[in-house]
């Protein structure tokens, strides 16, 4: 008879239950440790208070998380998800100018993040394999510095301290993982860190879609330009689930966004351009404003550590956490996700598991980090202790490049592709440089770019409509 094997998940959010599916996919048991009691259906949770404010789910990341759990994104449809065309169902004001609205190459799904988590959930934990542990804290590692054996956690209600044994544990505990205290008890040091922090914050209201817009309304971004090196302003409305619009306004250090309702509705008015606030003077609020912090750009790099446990693993949060204007969280936790299968997949049993997984990982990251720390660092006060040599070596020619891609993409079809797939997380970066974008770079036919919201009269007239009877 051969041994059960057991896999471990510290943490139980969207980037836990991708890890625990990987992990089931090769070995016989996982076991997921969560701090909160965790809703039977897509309502907040107390431990994620960023939930409410607007979360996307790209393209890139979707596809692997329906490779992952298969059915997905057919789920979140169901449930009211409203599926965005890139750049069909847009109406964006870049840092560039205005958006054109070519026909979509990529997509991102735009819902509820509490419904988002419970789907991904719901879906893990229909494996009867897999174990969800609830109001459970890890305290410590168990083992030592080449190999941990498993962990000691703590339930939160009546304090009795359990050693749980595994083959593989994983960390998804997010930006608070203690995961380097736990690390100092077994004399492994604690690894490099980067931090570009542009003080950005948040604050959100839920609103109804007005007149007849639900559910046929696109997404609307507007953007401040870092490159005047002024605190940068940002306003979305995402058109989400039960006809509501989820209206998130952030901005950087310097340029707060109250929360409080006159402050919030003055702060819209006063972006590059104001559309979101006449849209949002259209719609009815349903929540008061909620504000967030602590969305700094935060990487660590275990992967680079000379001593490491062979079969610890950290994921989602725990290594990158990224600014969240630019949406990319999900989709680097599931690119990080399928890193990890490809390393259990190769190295599973053997010593170079976490190393490989590490690694792949730490690639996993690069583009949504790259993509966050590029702009952060050129708003005011931006705050920077990081070593990653890319911040200042190649800034300038990365700054050039990016300018003349990004404003040919507002009005260039090919770019325009091109660059959406690099925001969706489905193209590396480097794509940006091939024959086909430059050769289009050099096109001078293309049409000007729009200089006014590209909103069209039909979704004008969706809008100021009188809302349908619901009787």
């Amino acid at each position: 008879m051969t041994r059960t094997t057991h896999g471990l998940v510290l943490g139980g959010g969207l980037a836990g239950m991708l890890a625990a599916r990987v992990l089931r996919r090769h070995l016989d048991q996982v076991t997921v440790i969560e701090r909160d009691a965790l809703p039977d259906g897509p309502q907040h949770r107390k431990g994620l208070p960023q939930a409410r404010h607007s979360h996307l789910l790209w393209s890139g990341g979707a596809r692997l998380i329906d490779s992952l759990l298969p059915g997905t994104t057919e789920r979140l449809k169901a449930a009211g998800a409203q599926r965005i065309g890139v750049y069909r169902n847009m109406v964006s004001l870049t840092s560039y100018g205005w958006q054109q609205r070519f026909p979509e190459t990529q997509f991102l799904y735009a819902a509820s993040r509490p419904l988002l988590d419970w789907t991904i959930r719901d879906l893990t934990l229909a494996d009867p394999a897999i174990t969800l542990r609830q109001r459970t804290e890890a305290v410590a590692l168990l083992g030592d510095a080449t190999r941990v054996t498993g962990v000691t956690i703590r339930d939160l209600d009546d304090g009795a301290s359990t050693d749980l044994t595994a083959d593989v544990v994983v960390d998804t505990t997010g930006r608070g993982s203690r995961l380097a205290q736990w690390l100092d008890a077994l004399d492994v040091p604690p690894p490099q860190e980067d931090v570009v922090d542009s003080g950005i914050t948040y604050a959100t209201r839920v609103y109804r879609a007005p007149g007849r817009s639900a559910g046929a309304f696109p997404m609307v971004s507007v953007h401040s330009d870092y490159r005047t090196r002024q605190p940068g302003r940002f306003g979305l409305i995402l058109p989400v689930e039960n006809g509501q619009w989820i209206v998130t306004l952030s901005g950087t250090r310097g340029s707060e966004p109250p929360t409080d309702e006159a402050g919030f509705a003055a702060f819209a008015k006063e972006l590059a351009h104001p559309l979101i606030s006449e849209l949002i003077g259209l719609a009815t609020p349903l929540t008061p404003v909620q504000g967030s912090r602590s969305t700094a750009n935060r990487r660590r790099y275990f992967e680079r550590n000379s001593v490491w446990p062979g079969n610890l693993i950290a994921l989602g949060d725990s290594v990158a956490g990224f600014n969240p204007v630019y949406g990319h969280g999900m989709s680097a936790a599931a690119r990080s996700a399928a890193a990890l299968d490809r390393a259990l997949q190769r190295n599973l049993g053997t010593p170079d598991l976490a190393t490989s997984a590490l690694r792949g990982i730490s690639r996993a990251v690069d583009d949504p980090w790259n993509l966050a720390t590029a702009q952060d660092i050129f708003y005011p006060n931006c705050r920077i202790d990081a070593d990653d040599p890319r911040l200042e070596e190649e800034l300038n020619s990365q700054e050039r490049f990016t300018e003349l891609v990004c404003t040919a993409g507002l009005k260039t079809a090919p770019v325009a592709a091109a660059v959406a797939g690099v925001s969706a997380l489905a193209a590396p970066a480097t794509s940006l440089q091939s024959p086909a974008v430059l050769g289009a770079l050099r096109d001078q036919t293309a049409t000007p770019a729009p200089d006014t919201p590209t909103l069209t009269d039909e979704e004008w007239a969706l809008a100021t409509a009188e809302p349908l009877d619901d009787n």
